[in-house]
């Protein structure tokens, strides 16, 4: 191996005198004087000559066999290292949540005395098995934060990662829990929503069926109403035939003594029968001043049906007369312009008359 090169040699070396330092602060034999004058780290009389030395690969070389690293039965230095920073991050961690949590003070942690290093240099084959011995060996966490019975059983020995899974796991648990939250909101908004729905459609079903009910009962009025009136139209029937409805009742004009019509004309040729609308009593036969010859038919509840301007009169006063029956012909006596049978229908308690046209359709008649 080749060696560095020679340096250039020293001056020779002339001891100077030894002087005692006079400050008694300095112990004996700190100081040396060259001369008179006093130096400190000057070279001492009691030792060399020195030459310079210049080191090379050889004379650098470790003693084999006197560094030998010592065995860490407690875990190496780096290991140990990991492992305490996790144990005190996760003692900090755990402290520093109860702080938060209970408002006690933190828990004081103890370091405990890390194990001694060895020469960093390489030593002999025995010092390189030592070591290896000693990496392989197992090494206990220092702390036991987060490991559980179950990280234990399993032979989990690094705490960090023990407690990174279950951190790992309280998350996935607590993002379980605000998933199902979110189902059951969703699933509750569902159900309310289907309930809305179903609220909404039973509401049109009854609805609709009550709209179905009442038509289907305006229709069975109507029907009834209609045989009703067909059952009437047998007992009832028009005044006279082949005619023409010329005046209405309520028709204003100067020709009626009251300034209205108060009857209903039916225009046809003189001497048209004349017949009883219904079934009653003959109260009045004869001469009516404007109202030329009138017949009065009385009917059971007091109602009365006047016939005016005929030209004849069949029936006298207390007949009885039924429906269809003749009363009359058509005629243009009394205050008349033409042939026709004024009509007239005077209910019980009503003054002036009444509507024959209304009267005579709530008979089941179309005049």
């Amino acid at each position: 191996m080749a060696s560095n090169r020679p340096g250039t040699p020293a001056p020779p070396f002339v001891p100077a005198q030894r002087q005692q330092h006079s400050d008694p602060d300095f112990p004996p034999g700190t100081g040396t004087a060259t001369g008179e004058t006093f130096v400190y780290g000057a070279d001492r009389t009691d030792e060399g000559p020195w030459e310079e030395w210049n080191p090379t690969a050889d004379s650098i070389r470790p003693v084999r066999g006197r560094h030998r690293v010592s065995k860490q039965r407690g875990g190496g230095l780096a290991r140990s290292s990991t492992v305490l920073g996790v144990g005190v991050i996760a003692a900090v961690g755990a402290g520093g949540m109860a702080t938060a949590q209970t408002g006690k003070p933190p828990v004081s942690i103890s370091m405990p005395d890390l194990p001694s290093v060895g020469s960093p240099f390489s030593g002999d084959d025995e010092g390189t098995d030592d070591t290896a011995e000693a990496t392989e060996e197992a090494v206990a966490p220092l702390s036991g934060v987060g490991v559980t019975t179950a990280d234990t059983a399993q032979g989990t020995t690094d705490a960090g990662e023990a407690l990174r899974a279950r951190i790992m796991a309280q998350a996935e648990q607590q993002q379980d829990q605000v998933d199902t939250k979110a189902q059951q909101a969703a699933e509750a908004a569902a159900a309310k929503t289907a309930a809305e729905a179903a609220k909404k459609a039973e509401e049109e079903a009854a609805a609709k069926a009550a709209a179905e009910k009442a038509a289907a009962e305006e229709e069975a009025r109507k029907k009834a109403e209609a045989e009703r009136l067909a059952e009437l139209a047998r007992q009832y029937t028009l005044p006279t035939s082949s005619y023409t409805i010329t005046s209405t009742y309520g028709q204003a004009g100067a020709m009626w003594s009251s300034g209205y019509h108060t009857g209903l004309d039916f225009a046809a040729p003189t001497g048209t029968l004349i017949k009883a609308v219904h079934s009653g009593t003959i109260t009045q036969a004869g001469w009516d001043g404007s109202y030329g010859y009138k017949t009065v038919l009385t009917l059971d509840d007091g109602t009365e049906l006047w016939y005016a301007h005929q030209s004849s009169i069949n029936v006298s006063v207390g007949q009885k007369v039924t429906t269809g029956d003749v009363i009359g012909r058509v005629g243009a006596t009394g205050n008349v312009t033409g042939p026709h049978l004024h009509f007239e229908v005077h209910t019980a308690g009503s003054e002036g008359g009444v509507d024959p046209l209304a009267w005579l359709q709530s008979k089941g008649l179309t005049p």
